[in-house]
């Protein structure tokens, strides 16, 4: 990861109020990939009974992943939107664990760029959730 490749990740990160308010943080970012993690917080709760993070919290942690590998790819010039993310959730988040999510870009065409992610806790065996998505992208001439 280069210092120019953190220093734009972050600037994504700071832009975008709920990912600063989720304390969203990027652990790896290189060409068409990143990896963002989110702390257990009990204001993210969907379900004061098992202590379980909501859905939200997951799907908003795996959209700015999918963004930042879209702005991370060496093809792109400029920002990027979520066209379409569609997200499965295998099971939830195990309470008081860091969610990470990790995506990748697979496949970029003039105007969009192909994603796929999977976001888990310390159990990386079985993930919490799986996207796949279609994000705008400029590509480069």
């Amino acid at each position: 990861m280069s210092k120019e490749q953190l220093k734009q990740a972050q600037q994504f990160i700071e832009a975008i109020p709920h990912a600063k308010a989720l304390g969203m943080e990027i652990t790896e970012i290189s060409d068409g990939i990143a990896q963002l993690e989110m702390d257990y917080d009990a204001r993210f709760v969907g379900d004061s009974e098992t202590g379980v993070i909501s859905g939200g919290a997951v799907s908003a942690l795996m959209d700015t992943c999918c963004g930042a590998a879209v702005m991370s790819h060496p093809d792109v010039a400029g920002a990027t939107a979520t066209i379409d993310l569609r997200i499965d959730y295998m099971r939830g988040a195990t309470p008081g664990e860091r969610v990470i999510a990790r995506a990748e870009v697979y496949h970029l065409t003039r105007t969009v760029a192909f994603v796929r992610a999977k976001s888990y806790d310390n159990d990386r065996a079985n993930p919490v959730a799986t996207a796949t998505g279609a994000f705008t992208a400029e590509k480069k001439a």
